[in-house]
Formats: structure tokens, C-alpha cells, sequence
């Protein structure tokens, strides 16, 4: 008699479900999330008690443990992990560096070392320094005005784009293949400017390429924080004889094995349509990476609970995945990629959220005009909670492996003015995060993936 009840309740809630309005089911989600959230005790615990995340570190590796039995502690049809190999560099001893103006005589400045760098000879590198701001201000200097020498790249961020992650395309290349072309002439290190914009003290690290150059052949490549790149540059322009020293102790280890952390709500209509919401497990390891993307783990595992809190029985199955080694090599995403083409799963939608915690402004999608359209139409929806961006754009690194010509990929776009001023540093910790601001990140998610998993892709 009480499973005849209780499947008699699950129904007419399912029926009560079904006859509310899209606004009252946003509203209840929100509500729920505002007033009964998970995501920031969720943070607090990724952040605080297990600390920065980066790929083959213990910090990972109990990330992993952590998440996997919270997402089991909701209930969900499936929670698994997903092995994939990752790559383990690590940072060392603290680096130091110093700008010398005269011998003894010296001005400390604050560096660190970008992810993947080889380290400097045991006793640092000194030398000269040529300053310039793109790639081809270096090849018009030549090896003969860089051989031998530290190239110093002092690109700013562009103030005054809006839109902050422009900024940050536009000037990130040197950061990423600084140290490949300085080495095609002779320089014996990199130093950059730090990817910021605001001047302070803090070095902003993130990743780095050599391409297929030989191990022998590789230089070591730092950021400089913007206050230090400032005076660096004032320096050189009052006297371009002066010299930077630099010494960081980081190491390429072998790769070891790590998990994607997956979590599955099957569908009860469309079981073999897959919806994916996440973001990535790893961290840098200066801060703790609360925004960068502990918020978007959180988020994404809340979404899930919210849309059970909410009564919501999804038609198609949704997938929470937790993704690991994005900051370093993005074997995660492009692992759960292969593996869903090996099993010819159909993914119809997927979402991620890597673009900090805080306010959330809209989305951005990459998608046909079809499904643009459909989304349109749910502007006015996201209106009373004040989120407005819908664009055509792109996703998230994570999910764009899964693209095909039909389905669509989307990314939370929060308001993004502060979020570099965080990235990829040591103060990208749980402090800099707002519990009302990740709480809505995480309703906006789940409102728009409930109405995806409504009325489908076009």
C-alpha cells in the first residue's frame, strides 16, 4: 500500500510539474537555489579544505575522491569516474628574481613560473633585457639584438575592450608560445607580462608551450606581475644596459592517471540523448581556484540536485562532468569526447561554466540559427533575474570536443570585469567568491537546462 502511495504522489507531482508555467518552474528553481543552495558549502570544502587542484596533484586526486561521493550522496541513476592520463608538472621552490641596475646593486620583483616551463640553471640566469610587445617586434630586432639575452614581453591587456576575455586573446599568445619564438633567436629566458588588468603585485601564471623543440633546447618562461612589468619597462627606458636575474626550481614529471567525475540523471523519454552541464576539476596551484573553476564544478553539480529539489523528471539524460586537466593539456575534455564517439552516444546540448562566480549576464552559444532562435524566445524568461547576454559565440573548452553540426554548446557568461584580476594567481581564493552571485550561476545553469531538456534541440 505505501509504494502504491508513493507512486501515486511521484505521478501527480509529475502532473503538477508538468501544468506549471516555464516562469513559475524558473522561479522555482531559483528560489530553491537562493534560499537552499549546496553550491558555496560545496566551494568552501574544494577550496578550503582541499586547496589548489592542479592535474597529477594530491590536491586533484582528493578533489576527486570529494566530489564523487557528494555527487553520490544526491541520489543520482550513475555516478562513475572516467580514467584519463595526465600530465604532472610541478612548480618547486618559491622563484625569485631581481632587476640589477649596477653591480650589488639590486630591486627585487615578483615572478612566477608559467605551467610547463623547464626550470633555470641551479643558480638562475642572468642577463640582459630586450623589451617588446608582439612577435614581430622581435623578429625586426633579430638574433643579433636577442641572442644571449632575456626577452621581456609587456603587452597589456586592452583597457578598454568590455568585454574582458578579448583582452585576454588578445595579448595571451605571448604568454603561450613567448618562450618558441624568443628561442628561434637565441634568448636564454622569457619574462611576461602577467595576463591582469589592474596593476599589482601578483604574478598571474597559466600555460606554455615549446611545441616539438627539443628538451635541451627549452628556455624557462615567467610572468612578472603588472606593477613590477611597469617599473621593469620604465627601467629599460632610462637605461637599457640594466640586467634581470631569475631562478625557479619547476620539474615535467611522467604522466599520471586521473578521473573525470561523471554523474547522470537518466532521462525517462529519451534516454540515449545526452546533456551535459560541467566544469573543470583542476586548478593552478598559486590560489585555490574558487573561480577559476571551482565555481564551475559546484555550479554544475548543483544543478543537478536542483532540478531533483525542484521536482523536474528530465526526458533526456543529463550529465554533471567534473573535468579534469583543462588548465594543462585538456585531456579531460578531449578523453570523455573520444570515449562518447567510441560508444556513438548522442549529445544534444552541453554547458560549461569556466568563467568565474560571479554574477551571472547570460550565455553564449555555438549553435544553428534554429536553435539560436529557440533560445531567443527564452530571453524573456531570464528577465527578471536581470540576465540579458544571449549571443552566438563560443562554449567552453571542456565541451567544445563534443561539437557536431546539430547539437549546441553553450557557456555561462557571468559579468567578467573582475575575473582576471584573479586568474590564474594566488589570490583566486574562496573569499574573492560570493555565495549570492555562485547561487545564481547555478540557477541560471539549470534553468536553461531545463529548458533544453523541454523542448529539445532544433
Amino acid at each position: 500500500m505505501i509504494k502504491v502511495a508513493t507512486v501515486l504522489c511521484c505521478f501527480f507531482i509529475s502532473i503538477g510539474l508538468n501544468a506549471q508555467t516555464d516562469e513559475a518552474v524558473l522561479k522555482k528553481i531559483y528560489t530553491t537555489s537562493l534560499t537552499n543552495g549546496k553550491s558555496y558549502d560545496w566551494l568552501n570544502h574544494l577550496s578550503i579544505q582541499i586547496g589548489s587542484r592542479l592535474s597529477g596533484s594530491l590536491g586533484a586526486e582528493r578533489a576527486v575522491t570529494y566530489t564523487k561521493e557528494e555527487l553520490e550522496k544526491l541520489g543520482l541513476d550513475k555516478v562513475w569516474l572516467q580514467p584519463v592520463m595526465v600530465p604532472r608538472w610541478v612548480r618547486g621552490a618559491k622563484e625569485y628574481a631581481y632587476i640589477e641596475t649596477a653591480p650589488g646593486k639590486t630591486n627585487t620583483v615578483n615572478i612566477c613560473a608559467l605551467g610547463g616551463s623547464v626550470a633555470t640553471p641551479s643558480l638562475g640566469i642572468k642577463a640582459n633585457i630586450v623589451e617588446v610587445k608582439n612577435f614581430e617586434e622581435l623578429e625586426t630586432l633579430g638574433k643579433a639584438n636577442v641572442e644571449g639575452k632575456i626577452v621581456f614581453y609587456n603587452r597589456p591587456m586592452q583597457p578598454d575592450l568590455i568585454e574582458t576575455f578579448n583582452a585576454y586573446g588578445g595579448c595571451v599568445n605571448q604568454r603561450y608560445k613567448g618562450a618558441v619564438e624568443a628561442s628561434k633567436y637565441g634568448a636564454i629566458g622569457v619574462i611576461v607580462r602577467s595576463m591582469n588588468l589592474r596593476l599589482d603585485d601578483l604574478p598571474h601564471t597559466g600555460s606554455m608551450t615549446y611545441d616539438d623543440m627539443p628538451v635541451e633546447k627549452r628556455i624557462p618562461a615567467a610572468a612578472i606581475s603588472t606593477n613590477d612589468a611597469e617599473v621593469l619597462s620604465t627601467m629599460l627606458q632610462l637605461d637599457k644596459n640594466i640586467k634581470l636575474y631569475f631562478k625557479q626550481n619547476c620539474k615535467q614529471l611522467a604522466d599520471v592517471q586521473s578521473y573525470n567525475v561523471i554523474g547522470e540523471i537518466t532521462g525517462s523519454q529519451f534516454p540515449s540523448e545526452y546533456m551535459v552541464v560541467g566544469g573543470h576539476l583542476d586548478s593552478w596551484d598559486l590560489g585555490d581556484g574558487s573561480h577559476d573553476d571551482g565555481a564551475g564544478v559546484v555550479q554544475s553539480m548543483d544543478v543537478l540536485r536542483l532540478l531533483k529539489e525542484s521536482g523536474i523528471k528530465p526526458k533526456r539524460s543529463i550529465r554533471v562532468v567534473l573535468f579534469m586537466n583543462e588548465e594543462n593539456g585538456l585531456r579531460g575534455g578531449n578523453k570523455y569526447a573520444e570515449e562518447a564517439k567510441q560508444k556513438n552516444e548522442n549529445h544534444v546540448f552541453a554547458l560549461e561554466s569556466d568563467a568565474g562566480g560571479f554574477t551571472p549576464r547570460g550565455f553564449s552559444f555555438d549553435c544553428n540559427d534554429a536553435n539560436y532562435n529557440q533560445v531567443l524566445s527564452w530571453q524573456q524568461l531570464f528577465k527578471p533575474y536581470l540576465i540579458h547576454y544571449f549571443e552566438k559565440g563560443g562554449s567552453g573548452a571542456d565541451v567544445s570536443p563534443l561539437k557536431t553540426k546539430t547539437n549546441v554548446l553553450a557557456g555561462l557568461r557571468p559579468d567578467s570585469q573582475r575575473y582576471f584580476n584573479h586568474h590564474h594567481a594566488s589570490n583566486d581564493t574562496f573569499d574573492a567568491v560570493n555565495k549570492r552571485e555562485l547561487e545564481l550561476g547555478a540557477a541560471t545553469m539549470a534553468s536553461l537546462v531545463y529548458l533544453f531538456d523541454k523542448y529539445g534541440v532544433k
